[in-house]
């Protein structure tokens, strides 16, 4: 059974980093997830028994702007809906912000749509690695 937690605290950092790296996102360290947790106020992890398994986060305004960041369930619970359950817990929380941005990683797209999330048409970014720049960017 998959149960939901809306906050980081009492919560082992290496069980986070374990789910970062099981999709291949080795550069989240456990200060850099102290870092971008404790800067994020709309939190979700879910676990199984005691373990995490999937994580979600945003930051928000709370009335006009909000985005969503690393929806990441463990590779070894993927296809279970733990990721629905994320979404749904994180958009339920942002409900009244007038809009909730969104950046998918590459071939996620139709997951996020089922949520009402659509492209935009002036959505612009800038990456400093490169790699991702070309994977993200229109050139």
């Amino acid at each position: 059974m998959i149960t939901i937690s809306e906050t980081i605290e009492n919560v082992d950092v290496n069980q986070v980093q374990c789910v970062y790296q099981s999709v291949g996102w080795n550069r989240h360290t456990p200060d850099v997830i102290q870092t971008i947790f404790a800067a994020s106020n709309v939190i979700c992890l879910a676990f199984h028994q005691e373990k995490v398994v999937g994580i979600g986060r945003a930051i928000s305004d709370g009335v006009f702007n909000a985005a969503i960041y690393d929806v990441v369930v463990h590779h070894d619970f993927q296809g279970q809906r733990i990721g629905q359950a994320i979404m749904k817990n994180l958009l339920g929380r942002l409900e009244d912000v007038s809009c909730v941005h969104l950046i998918s990683t590459t071939r996620n797209e139709a997951f996020y749509s089922q949520f009402g999330l659509k492209r935009t048409k002036t959505g612009m970014a800038r990456y400093q690695n490169p790699n991702l720049a070309n994977e993200y960017l229109i050139p």
